[in-house]
């Protein structure tokens, strides 16, 4: 009886390894699952790529609505909210409205039932974000005479026996855009004589004009002073 002893310790001692590391069949794992990050009610998915364009702020009863619409070209491809009342019918709400938008692509949608006030403003505040990337899409390119910075330039001042004659002149690039006298003869002739000038000089883009009848020396007191400044424009 006492050899039998060690004999049956041996043989639980072997089966311990066994007990310890049996995997488990059917059992679930006690690591919890990780919680995925909560995202905004207030956005939507998708790249926020794109053109950004703020709608209007719609001010209700509830609090005040505001909306902020990424555009591809003139497709929505997501929405926020930058303002909206902090209600849970409207937390509700706002993932219905965002998804209505971009399967409508437009602010024509359904309201929500019981966030009928916020629905309303957010339709109205996503209009005004449409109609803005609308209207800045339609705008031409401006050329670039239209983007280059104007620059004015001030002509000799040429002292003549009538008085005398000084002109400024303002470039877009290389456009003549305006003449303006800055010193001309205070005498009925010249006064008439410096309209048709500076006409001539914005259709010839250039000094090379007629003088005027009746106004030969300040014409070309004028002529010398613009033909000046375009050569200091260089």
């Amino acid at each position: 009886m006492k050899r039998a002893i060690p004999v049956v310790v041996l043989s639980i001692a072997g089966l311990v390894p066994v007990w310890r590391y049996e995997p488990s069949i059917g059992g679930s794992t006690t690591e919890a699952a990780p919680t995925p990050s909560s995202s905004s009610s207030s956005s939507s998915g998708g790249s926020s790529s794109g053109t950004v364009v703020k709608g209007t702020t719609v001010n209700t009863e509830k609090g005040p609505v505001e909306v902020q619409v990424t555009f591809d070209g003139e497709k929505i491809t997501a929405v926020k909210l930058l303002q909206q009342p902090n209600h849970p019918q409207t937390t509700a709400a706002v993932p219905k409205l965002v998804a209505e938008t971009l399967e409508a692509q437009s602010a024509d949608i359904d309201t929500v039932s019981g966030a009928t006030i916020t629905s309303e403003a957010y339709k109205e505040s996503l209009q005004a974000a449409i109609d803005k990337n609308a209207k800045s899409a339609s705008s031409p390119t401006p050329t670039a005479s239209e983007t280059s910075t104007s620059q004015t330039i001030d002509g000799s001042a040429l002292n003549t026996e009538k008085g005398p004659v000084q002109v400024q002149v303002t470039f877009e690039g290389d456009k003549i855009t305006a003449v303006k006298m800055l010193q001309q003869p205070n005498h009925p002739q010249t006064t008439a004589a410096v309209p048709k000038l500076v006409a001539e000089t914005l259709e010839a883009q250039s000094a090379d004009i007629d003088t005027v009848s009746g106004a030969t020396i300040t014409s070309e007191a004028y002529k010398e002073s613009l033909q000046a400044a375009i050569d200091a424009k260089g």
